[in-house]
């Protein structure tokens, strides 16, 4: 029993740093405003990440194109790892490290968004993707650990959990990740003044 609590205590820790880190909260302010802006410019956004973070990906970017807590249009937003056959070929073909900076030279847009999630910063197939999405005039956010990794010095702007523990990271990028999408939603459909 002791052990279950410690965990938890763990995760809520985290969630307390973040809660009293006015640069974090200032970020992910910004981050709405960006996808706001990017959805009324008729962009779209592109999600990646690796194991878990992948997950956390596909979950995001379903929040945007499914619904969050409201009844409405679709949002334009993909998860880039979700085509196996894409995946598989292009790992096979030319090597994991290009499998979403490829994606995105075919599809991503200036304006687009990309979001990748990294707990450690330094996933090489995420830093090239970035990479790609600056040439493409895309706005990049990453959601990492404590140090931000390589990611920190790519992205437009850094999500960076004030933890070095995977699992109480990722708990971290999905909680934020959901205050994302809850105030996107909300602003984008004029649902609160905020």
């Amino acid at each position: 029993m002791e052990k279950i609590k410690n965990i938890i205590q763990s995760s809520v820790d985290v969630k307390n740093k973040i809660l009293a880190d006015d640069k974090i909260l200032q970020t992910v302010k910004d981050c709405v405003r960006v996808l706001v802006t990017a959805f009324k410019n008729g962009n779209k956004v592109l999600f990646c990440g690796n194991g878990g973070s992948a997950a956390d990906a596909q979950h995001l970017a379903a929040e945007f194109s499914g619904r969050f807590y409201t009844d409405r249009d679709a949002l334009p937003a993909e998860a880039l790892h979700c085509n196996s056959s894409y995946i598989t070929a292009v790992g096979n073909d030319y090597g994991y490290e290009v499998i979403y900076s490829r994606m995105i030279k075919g599809i991503g847009n200036k304006g687009d968004v990309l979001v990748g999630l990294s707990t450690s910063g330094y996933s090489k197939n995420i830093i090239n993707a970035f990479e790609t999405a600056k040439e493409k005039e895309m706005v990049t956010i990453a959601f990492t650990g404590e140090s931000g990794g390589k990611l920190k010095e790519m992205a437009d702007f850094l999500i960076n959990v004030p933890s070095d523990d995977t699992p109480r990271i990722q708990e971290s990028h999905i909680t934020l990740g959901h205050i994302i999408c809850q105030l996107v939603e909300e602003q984008y459909f004029k649902l609160t003044n905020d």
